[in-house]
């Protein structure tokens, strides 16, 4: 489809205007790398605060029940709401949901940065959770206006889907630096020149985009959406303090539940909140359950990392940055390896086998020990972290959105993202339930020496390592069984006439 509906002064849509085409040198190009900005930041938000935790808690007074909220709060609420962000910026243009995001998370994060109470500082991850909502889906919704098809298609989707990785262990760095030579507060900060640049690049350089047809929202599958996956989240949040609880499993049932509804719901509406086609053609659930089970993996992964990096090893928090740079470098020089072979390769090949190095990387992990050293317990796993996060991260957003109606690009986009963020909120919950059991028995056989503590610790790591090599592996044979795209449609080269982009 070679049309974008452009908003009038007026207000209203006025379809049938060419949409900029993704040659380099043109507008899409151009735009990329402030529409990719963007993402980073959002993904980067995720991760950012991890090695601050330690520090953040002791200044803020914080608990540790509570501790896992300034992580889980951003992660709930961004993946609760992307599937209205999605719509929204359908219905109300994309562009200028970008911009309104852009700022208010920037509003967001200063909040966040200057935050007195552990409520005000939880609140503001929430705040950042839905402005990122609204956010991402935008970004990726104009890069599918501005990259309609082709090999540039391709390839942009390839930088941006590598921004996932990146970000999010960039944010591991990142937040170690700023929490050892600022502040943790600057964890927050950063965002506001970030927010400001991408903000102005897309104003000067986009042109507003909408769908056509009904705009009216679904607000029952809103409400069931949120509270669903809300609850969901919550009682795995519970479940470190037992399974037994109502809070635990009263709630993941509940969540379950409504979640159920919800898809009964969005069968019967007439303007359903998440239409139905988009998530069950089978090429993109393999994407979006990647995307869920990656994003359980990377972010729930990464946080017991920097866990065992700063609490057993005794590192300080950029020394845990800098030695989760090995697992950064390679992710990028792999994700680059692998979009210059996209059309080579395929979807499908690049998704199977990353989920391997992924896998072996926490199997390596599962090995740590109290008086472990980072060259053998670490390095090795981080190289094949990497290298297993650069395959995955780069074929998913593009066959996520293969074949998307263009009125349906912003909730396709939007539902990429609630899986990688629901299933890395979930991610957290469940393994710091898992490391909270773990540790609590592996207390009372230990000896009351001085390791005995960090040997409980590190039991309860090891077993959430396993637990996430178990998760990995599960996405391959997804990958292998689910993508049936042939490499031609999916790099653009194909003039099939059943092939659809954007």
């Amino acid at each position: 489809m070679e049309s974008q509906l452009l908003e009038t002064s007026g207000g209203q849509a006025q379809a049938n205007t060419p949409v900029p085409k993704g040659g380099k040198g043109n507008i899409g190009w151009r735009a990329l790398p402030f529409l990719a900005l963007a993402q980073f930041m959002v993904v980067l938000d995720g991760t950012i605060v991890n090695l601050a935790l330690p520090r953040l808690q002791l200044e803020m007074g914080i608990s540790d029940s509570t501790r896992s909220w300034v992580v889980t709060a951003y992660a709930l609420v961004f993946g609760a709401f992307l599937l209205l962000g999605g719509r929204i910026s359908d219905f109300w243009g994309r562009k200028r949901t970008f911009i309104t995001a852009s700022a208010g998370f920037a509003a967001a994060s200063l909040i966040g940065g200057l935050a007195q109470q552990p409520w005000e500082l939880i609140g503001a991850r929430a705040l950042q959770g839905i402005f990122a909502a609204l956010l991402a889906p935008a970004a990726l919704a104009l890069l599918t206006v501005a990259f309609p098809g082709g090999k540039d298609r391709g390839t942009a989707f390839a930088i941006f889907g590598s921004i996932s990785g990146v970000g999010a262990a960039a944010g591991v760095l990142l937040g170690g630096f700023l929490t050892e030579f600022v502040s943790w507060r600057w964890c927050f900060f950063v965002n506001v020149p970030i927010a400001i640049i991408a903000l102005i690049g897309v104003w000067i350089l986009v042109d507003e985009s909408k769908a056509g047809g009904s705009t009216k929202y679904d607000w029952p599958g809103v409400v069931l959406a949120a509270l669903g996956l809300g609850s969901l989240v919550y009682g795995f949040a519970n479940a470190e303090h037992g399974w037994g609880a109502v809070e635990s499993w009263g709630f993941i049932a509940t969540g379950a539940l409504l979640l159920v509804l919800f898809v009964a719901v969005e069968r019967k509406v007439k303007n359903p909140l998440l239409p139905l086609r988009v998530a069950t053609e089978r090429n993109r659930a393999a994407a979006f359950l990647a995307s869920f089970l990656a994003g359980a993996v990377l972010i729930g992964g990464i946080l017991f990392i920097n866990f065992y990096l700063q609490i057993v090893l005794g590192f300080a928090p950029f020394a845990a940055g800098i030695a989760s740079l090995p697992m950064t470098v390679v992710l990028i020089i792999t994700a680059g390896i692998a979009a210059k072979n996209l059309p080579r390769l395929g979807a499908k090949v690049p998704s199977a086998l990353g989920p391997v190095f992924m896998a072996a990387a926490m199997l390596w992990l599962t090995q740590v020990t109290p008086d472990g050293t980072y060259a053998v317990n670490m390095l090795p796993a981080l190289i094949l972290m990497g290298i297993g996060l650069g395959l995955v991260f780069v074929p998913l957003q593009n066959l996520a959105l293969f074949g998307v109606d263009k009125d349906d690009a912003g909730v396709a986009s939007a539902l990429v993202n609630a899986s990688q963020q629901i299933g890395g909120s979930l991610g957290i919950a469940l393994f710091s339930a898992i490391a909270a059991a773990t540790t609590a028995a592996a207390t009372t056989t230990t000896t009351a020496d001085d390791s005995g503590p960090l040997a409980a610790l590190t039991s309860g790591y090891s077993m959430v390592f396993l637990w996430a090599a178990g998760v990995s592996v599960l996405i391959t044979p997804l990958a292998l069984l689910l993508i049936r795209i042939d490499r031609k449609s999916f790099s653009g080269t194909s003039d099939a006439p059943h092939v659809h982009l954007g």
